[in-house]
């Protein structure tokens, strides 16, 4: 059982330790005042509850933050999980931190459909961030929070071991390289693939532990070595040798397709000395011991990289052969690499914690812009939380950084939104390019920009960051809801003047107001424009007001079947006449999460959620609908490739084996060719995914097949060839 009084004082002690001054009573008070409101709760580990709060301040105080974060991290779940309220934690501690507190809080819902999970998650990170703009300690509480979270996370179900593991690796690993956390960050992406790849994790550990001695003994060595020179050459310096950890290990295997016994620089030694000059002399002695491997020196103190990290990077041939990498820098620069933004914490008396403005300036270009849809918002945030790779300039030398395969467009609209909007052209380097020409290392950049240009939408394919993205959707979105208010406009007249109600009539007595409302729009006008888009039907709007009877099919209330071409039937939430059918581009089944986008005359296209093309259709975000299988099912087409080796009966075996699994071949075509080889292209008729996964597997055990492929998509992965 942990003591959890005795951990509390070690905190306290930590805390004191750093900073003197801190307010050892606001932190008495936030422990005494959580230990309370969680008593009686226990963690699905079987500790009590108070143990992850205390987690969360024991990681925060290791960041040398301040009381209030620390606080902070001791109530982070109160609003959540207890029967603590915002007034009575306001009226404890303040507005401060109970801003903080109620930033971190979850939005639950009680939905369980993908849409609902994934705008939950969505607002939740949404508000995380944008708290963050304001106060950088909610994301730092947040990582804390995680990051125990990780820890224990072997005590959940696997199901949600996998989920959470997913996003900790897309969104706050990702954060903390951003904010410049490595330690932080290389933790959360080795406790993610422990989840997300166990056997890959299990095999690594295992192989790495018999290398350990052998590496063990290389680094003591190495260190002797350069520990040394150094000294003979009056640089004092601290070297240390690690192997690195897990994940990057893991991601070069993955990347170069070698086993581990190829990968020859898993040791990295870093030196820390005490200047600038003394870094690079020591570069310089460190390349007269060992040869350097081409292409591997990177110079981070002359140009820092975006969350100010800021080191020396050479990769060597070591004594025996095996290459390895050093990094060089000051201890002030250790301390931002391993800490990040926390390094840059201050405690003044009578003063806020202050913070660099740079290194958080990204997360303003995340959330800036109208990014209504959840789907839209994450795909931004996920893509552009990555590091940044790419360095450019500007004609007078400003340097701007940007993620690879940035183009002249995101480099137009870092310099400014109006440059951006009339941007017409780029020269790189003196030459002119074409706007979507990926950018490179050392580029200069200058823009050429015309008062007549405007924003297109095929611009939205060729810009890379969130900020450029968000620019030109707003700038697209406002000129649209334009348009679509005034269609809006004449169908609602329209209709009006069809079904015999007076429009004049609606307004004046509010009730077209009271319907905005009703369907979740803070105004008229918004609701105008939902018209015009084709995201609401009239029909559904105006039967209540009808002076002639109106006569509706008997559908599910807020929701209407809808047949595709195949018999099967798709539930449209919102919708009563529209026509619905599945996306060849991805052939989604019934057990996909799936979404809806309406086309211009043929109705809603129906997607699987993970289709890359959602990605693209959904730049016009307000063409999405909620939708969802319904209970009835029919037979579903899907194509199916076969390769097969020629022999006698091989078409016989094909129509037996879908046979066997109540598969029904709507159409064959069969071919071989003069090396023995054949392929036959199927169109097979199934019931659902589970079906349809009967059927490849018996299809792939025919002797003589030698692949069986088909472009329907899989769940959770990218549309690929099964």
């Amino acid at each position: 059982m942990t003591e959890t009084l005795l951990r509390f004082e070690d905190i306290l002690e930590q805390v004191s330790a750093y900073n003197p001054d801190c307010d050892e009573d606001l932190l008495r008070r936030a422990y005494v005042y959580s230990a309370r409101a969680h008593r009686g709760q226990v963690r699905v580990s079987g500790e009590p509850y108070l143990v992850h709060p205390l987690e969360v301040a024991h990681i925060l105080a290791e960041m040398h933050l301040d009381e209030v974060a620390i606080a902070t991290g001791l109530l982070h779940d109160l609003l959540e999980d207890t029967w603590v309220s915002e007034d009575e934690l306001e009226a404890q501690f303040g507005e401060h931190i109970t801003g903080l507190v109620k930033a971190l809080t979850k939005i639950t819902t009680m939905e369980q459909s993908y849409a609902a999970r994934e705008a939950a998650q969505a607002e939740n990170v949404r508000r995380m961030l944008l708290a963050s703009i304001a106060d950088v300690r909610v994301i730092l509480v947040k990582l804390a929070d995680r990051l125990h979270n990780m820890r224990t996370l072997g005590f959940l179900p696997e199901d949600r071991r996998r989920r959470i593991a997913a996003e900790t690796m897309e969104i706050y690993a990702p954060i903390a390289h951003r904010l410049g956390m490595g330690r932080i960050k290389a933790e959360l992406e080795d406790l993610a693939l422990a989840y997300q790849h166990p056997e890959d994790y299990g095999r690594l550990i295992e192989q790495l532990r018999q290398r350990e001695q052998v590496a063990g003994s290389m680094i003591a060595e190495i260190r002797t070595i350069i520990t040394r020179v150094l000294e003979e050459n009056s640089i004092n310096a601290e070297v240390r040798g690690r192997i690195k950890h897990l994940h990057s290990i893991w991601t070069k295997l993955r990347k170069q397709g070698i086993g581990l016994e190829r990968v020859y620089d898993v040791v990295a030694f870093r030196l820390i000395v005490d200047t600038v000059p003394h870094c690079y002399a020591a570069l310089g002695l460190i390349h007269q011991l060992w040869r350097p491997v081409p292409g591997r020196i990177k110079d981070y103190i002359a140009m820092p990289k975006p969350n100010a990290y800021q080191s020396l990077h050479t990769s060597v041939i070591g004594p025996e052969g095996q290459p390895f990498e050093v990094q060089i820098r000051t201890r002030d620069m250790d301390e931002i690499a391993e800490r990040g933004i926390a390094a840059h914490w201050a405690y003044k008396e009578g003063r806020e914690p202050s913070h660099d403005a740079e290194r958080v300036s990204w997360l303003r270009g995340l959330v800036e812009g109208q990014q209504e849809n959840p789907r839209e918002f994450l795909n931004s945030l996920k893509l552009n939380l990555y590091p940044e790779e790419v360095y450019t300039f500007t004609p007078k030398g400003e340097v701007f950084a940007f993620a690879r395969g940035a183009t002249p467009i995101d480099f137009a609209y870092r310099v400014h939104t109006e440059v951006g909007h009339h941007c017409v052209g780029a020269r790189i380097n003196g030459k002119l390019v074409p706007l979507r020409t990926p950018l490179q290392n050392g580029d200069i950049i200058e823009i050429l920009t015309s008062g007549s240009q405007v924003p297109s939408r095929d611009w939205l394919e060729i810009a890379v960051t969130a900020r450029a993205q968000n620019k030109i959707r707003a700038w697209l979105n406002r000129g649209e809801k334009e348009q679509a208010v005034e269609a809006g406009r004449r169908l609602l007249e329209r209709e009006c003047r069809r079904l015999g109600i007076s429009l004049k009539q609606l307004r004046e007595d509010g009730r077209l107001t009271q319907l905005a409302s009703d369907h979740g729009f803070g105004r008229e006008e918004d609701l105008v424009a939902a018209i015009g888009f084709g995201r609401i039907s009239l029909r559904d709007i105006l039967a209540p007001f009808a002076r002639t009877k109106v006569v509706a099919q008997p559908v599910p209330v807020g929701r209407a079947r809808a047949a595709v071409p195949d018999g099967s039937v798709i539930m449209v939430r919102g919708q009563s006449d529209m026509l619905t059918y599945r996306a060849q581009c991805c052939n989604p089944l019934p057990g996909d999460q799936i979404v809806g986008y309406i086309t211009r005359g043929r109705g809603v296209a129906v997607h699987a959620a993970n289709c890359p093309n959602v990605r693209k259709l959904l730049f016009t975000s307000e063409r999405e609908v909620e939708v969802e299988w319904g209970g009835i099912t029919g037979a579903f087409a899907v194509p199916v490739h076969v390769s097969f080796e020629d022999r006698p009966g091989m078409l016989a075996a094909l129509s037996q084996a879908a046979n066997d699994e109540d598969a029904n071949i709507r159409s064959c075509h069969l071919a071989t060719n003069e090396e023995r080889l054949g392929t036959a292209e199927l169109v097979v008729d199934v019931n659902g995914r589970e079906h349809l996964e009967k059927v490849l597997v018996v299809l792939r055990h025919i002797p003589g097949v030698t692949s069986v492929e088909t472009t329907v998509s899989t769940p959770g992965r990218r549309l690929q060839l099964l």
